[in-house]
């Protein structure tokens, strides 16, 4: 099948207070302010990158649908704050330094830097909200351990059990 160009423009994260994470991903993550704007109750905060202008993080609130009931929106609650929700994993060309550089700032750490067996060492941090934050640095494939390649993209975005989950 013929590629139709088609691009990831937006993830949205859900959060629980727009200010302390327009903060985290602004002042720690380096991330540039690309739309912030409230609107019928609701506020749209964009950021991304300053080396990808067509990719953009999207700061949404927790529960933005009118008939999502009370009850899903303390499990949701519950979930973010544990860290289960669907998280972000970042590309770095150099996890180890990341990683220092992140901790230094004052970022959560989930996992400290791992050499992981799908071919990247990265790392974990939560954002303020819970949300699970990986940094992968892509690794050499390893012809002489059959391990399946290099696309260095985890089974999972969330950081693994011993990792501190819930913490």
């Amino acid at each position: 099948m013929k590629h139709m160009g088609v691009k990831v423009a937006q993830r949205f994260v859900a959060v629980d207070d727009h200010d302390r994470a327009l903060t985290f991903y602004r002042d720690i993550l380096g991330f540039e302010v690309r739309q912030d704007h409230t609107f019928e109750g609701l506020r749209w905060v964009a950021l991304g990158s300053p080396g990808q202008p067509d990719a953009d993080i999207v700061l949404q609130s927790l529960v933005v649908y009118p008939e999502t009931s009370p009850a899903d929106q303390q499990a949701l609650a519950e979930l973010l704050a544990k860290g289960l929700l669907p998280g972000l994993v970042f590309r770095t060309e150099d996890c180890d330094a990341t990683f220092e550089h992140l901790r230094a700032r004052g970022a959560t750490v989930a996992q400290e830097p791992t050499d992981q067996p799908w071919g990247v060492r990265d790392c974990a941090f939560r954002d303020p909200a819970g949300n699970a934050l990986r940094f992968a640095q892509l690794r050499r494939r390893r012809k002489d351990t059959g391990d399946g390649g290099d696309s260095g993209d985890p089974p999972s975005s969330q950081p693994s059990a011993s990792s501190g989950r819930n913490g």
